[in-house]
């Protein structure tokens, strides 16, 4: 994500980068020069409009929500602090992109409703199952109560 940090405190910008560190991210400051030549002929050419003034990138390697919302919570917190866009899996993302991905469940919550939903019908099966043997075992119950009732016939 690329952002503007211009009058942040190296305080300001160490919180940022023990924040995106927790979450397996990174932010560096970088020169525009040296981005717009890194970023020649790669999908991340597509930023080259807004490598101007002074510039941040956070690098996210593992949850992009989680990414995106830290970097948001950050530029709430202070307003010197400016998102400019985002590129996310080789797409070029607006601030409004960038917002509607940071509502996303995180990955974690994602598999774990994947999870259940593959769990889901086998505990249904499982139940089921469960509750015809415990029925034909109360029925076999029933039927020796009956018979000792009866005289054993």
């Amino acid at each position: 994500m690329l952002t503007e940090y211009k009058g942040l405190t190296v305080a300001e910008l160490a919180e940022l980068r023990r924040q995106m560190k927790e979450i397996g991210g990174e932010y560096k400051v970088v020169k525009n020069t040296l981005i717009s030549i890194a970023a020649k002929d790669t999908p991340y050419e597509k930023a080259n409009s807004f490598f101007t003034g002074p510039t941040g990138i956070a690098f996210g390697y593992n949850d992009v929500v989680d990414l995106t919302k830290k970097v948001l919570d950050f530029s709430n917190k202070y307003e010197k602090f400016k998102i400019k866009s985002g590129i996310i899996d080789g797409q070029l993302c607006t601030i409004e992109d960038i917002k509607a991905i940071s509502t996303l469940p995180s990955r974690q919550t994602l598999l774990a409703i994947l999870c259940g939903a593959f769990q889901a019908p086998i505990s249904k099966l499982a139940i089921l199952l469960s509750s015809t043997i415990n029925q034909f075992a109360y029925a076999l119950e029933a039927l020796k109560n009956k018979k000792e009732q009866t005289g054993g016939n």
